[in-house]
């Protein structure tokens, strides 16, 4: 039988510990937003009346979130991911990834993409973020498509209407397992999980020289300060091809 803690169970210093775990245990952001999760469960639990009071408050995880820590995939990686097929391939999984390594779509909006968010004759993408809808006043994001992302979506197939999914993804896990299939085949060495796809994009535009005012727009970030961690990514990338020159011997 195993062992649960009860609610009340639960101290401000046991939550302080948990705090650190997760900061030895994750990467990047990814213990911040657990710890988030948590608290919001902890908060309900106190709402009705399950918890006496909050054991997490004043409880932080002390990340910086102006770093980008997930591997992200050059424009030559991508062409070469692109080039590369292998048998049992997931056909729309791949599309879905390749639109959103060239859009900066999250997945959980890809995954509800409908042909209704195209605006064919002006080659506009338009669609409300989940993960901010409700919440922000600019959750809207429109993105501008070239040919090449219009041919990939596609127009309703037979018995479709513009109101069906584009892509018609499996579950998220599914997706995941499928896009590490593919970078080990096409040989990079690299950890990319979906939402590198996002990352990925954004760093590749300002390497081609996109202002910081025109990526936040694109991610639909609120302001700036989500989207500066990538600027300090391609600083980085910048000085590492800068030391990959030979010593000057003067």
């Amino acid at each position: 039988m195993k062992d649960y803690i009860k609610p009340d169970a639960i101290t401000h210093e046991m939550m302080v510990k948990f705090a650190e775990y997760l900061q030895t245990r994750s990467v990047g952001e990814g213990a911040k937003s657990i710890l988030q999760r948590f608290k919001k469960v902890v908060r309900s639990a106190v709402d009705q009346g399950i918890m006496a009071k909050d054991p997490c408050k004043g409880v932080v995880c002390v990340v910086d979130d102006q770093v980008l820590k997930k591997d992200v995939l050059s424009q030559e990686e991508i062409q070469k991911l692109m080039d590369t097929h292998y048998q049992f391939e997931k056909e729309n999984v791949r599309n879905a990834f390749i639109f959103c390594l060239y859009t900066g779509m999250r997945f959980c909006d890809v995954k509800d993409l409908r042909y209704s968010n195209i605006d064919y004759a002006n080659k506009l993408l338009r669609f409300e973020q989940d993960k901010t809808k409700g919440h922000s006043a600019r959750s809207w994001v429109t993105i501008p498509l070239n040919d090449g992302l219009i041919h990939l979506v596609g127009r309703p197939k037979e018995g479709e209407t513009k109101e069906s999914l584009v892509f018609n993804l499996p579950s998220y896990e599914s997706c995941c397992k499928s896009v590490k299939r593919w970078v080990k085949r096409a040989g990079i060495d690299k950890h990319i999980s979906w939402h590198c796809a996002r990352h990925s994009f954004a760093v590749n535009i300002l390497n081609n020289g996109a202002n910081i005012k025109t990526v936040a727009s694109l991610l639909g970030h609120s302001g700036l300060k989500h989207t500066e961690k990538y600027t300090r990514a391609v600083d980085k990338l910048k000085e590492d091809a800068i030391n990959s020159l030979p010593a000057l011997n003067l």
